[in-house]
């Protein structure tokens, strides 16, 4: 009994190094298959860790065709540029394409030469009504007895060239402006002496009283009487019609003594009837434009 209590336990420890060195060898035989597995499955990579290893391909031996898995087909060239290219440099295309440029080139010049042609009526039309205003503010500033100030530039540039004397007559009577106001007073006080025709002399003033004792004439016919003429002057100064006042006038008996009121009469006149000649040039002839400075 006392053998088997106190046996050696040599034989108890040789049995568990023996274990533990199964178990080393079947974990270290399990690392080497995952490893192996790992490589073959490319999870490995390079020595950096950024790129899997790849393991070459076997050479095809000589002769041999290669695989359809190993050689991929090579890629068509794109022939869509080439044939847009064809395309673009098609002689009928080309043809086609000038024959629409020219076509829309012609258009472009009509419609230019429409527009020309519009612009130029356009501006003649203005230089029209341009010269027409010039003229009929001369009218206006004369007919007030005012001086025509810059509008002697005007005239001279809508008008010079086409009527000068017209123009010249009107800045005249601008720069010396005789209104109708003014014939009425001064026919009111030369009326004295044209009626009576103290200036002529007794004699004379005798025979006219003598001859206006009788007056033959028409009904239709205006009585020579100075008195009537006088009367008749007025009435037509009042209506604006001084050429006939001024025949009446004329025919006077102290037709002499009104000389200064007829000149005034007459240029007042003159510079109606160059106005009637601007302003008719403005409606009827090309006006030209005055330049801007």
């Amino acid at each position: 009994m006392s053998d088997l209590r106190f046996s050696d336990p040599a034989p108890r420890r040789g049995r568990t190094g023996m274990i533990i060195a199964a178990v080393l060898l079947v974990i270290a035989a399990a690392l080497l298959a995952a490893g192996y597995t790992l490589r073959r499955l490319g999870w490995t990579g390079g020595r950096d860790g950024s790129a899997a290893a790849v393991t070459p391909a076997p050479l095809a031996p000589p002769g041999a065709a290669p695989a359809a898995s190993q050689t991929a087909p090579e890629a068509e060239p794109d022939t869509a540029p080439q044939t847009a290219v064809a395309a673009a440099i098609d002689p009928a295309t080309l043809v086609g394409r000038e024959a629409m440029l020219s076509a829309q080139l012609a258009a472009l010049e009509a419609r230019t030469a429409s527009i020309t042609a519009e612009t130029a009526a356009a501006g003649g039309q203005a230089g029209r009504a341009e010269a027409l205003l010039a003229a009929v503010a001369s009218r206006r500033a004369l007919d007030h007895g005012e001086g025509l100030g810059y509008l002697e530039a005007q005239l001279r540039d809508r008008f010079g060239a086409l009527q000068p004397r017209a123009v010249a007559m009107v800045i005249d009577t601008g720069r010396r402006p005789v209104t109708l106001e003014d014939l009425r007073q001064g026919l009111e006080a030369i009326a004295p002496d044209i009626v009576s025709g103290a200036s002529d002399g007794w004699l004379a003033s005798l025979r006219r009283e003598l001859g206006n004792l009788v007056v033959l004439r028409e009904g239709a016919t205006p009585s020579p009487l100075p008195a009537d003429r006088l009367a008749r002057a007025r009435r037509l100064l009042d209506s604006g019609q001084v050429e006939a006042a001024r025949a009446e006038v004329i025919r006077m008996p102290g037709a002499n003594a009104a000389g200064n009121w007829l000149e005034a009469a007459r240029r007042y006149i003159l510079a109606r009837r160059a106005l009637d000649v601007l302003e008719n040039t403005a409606l009827s002839a090309p006006v030209p434009a005055t330049q801007p400075a």
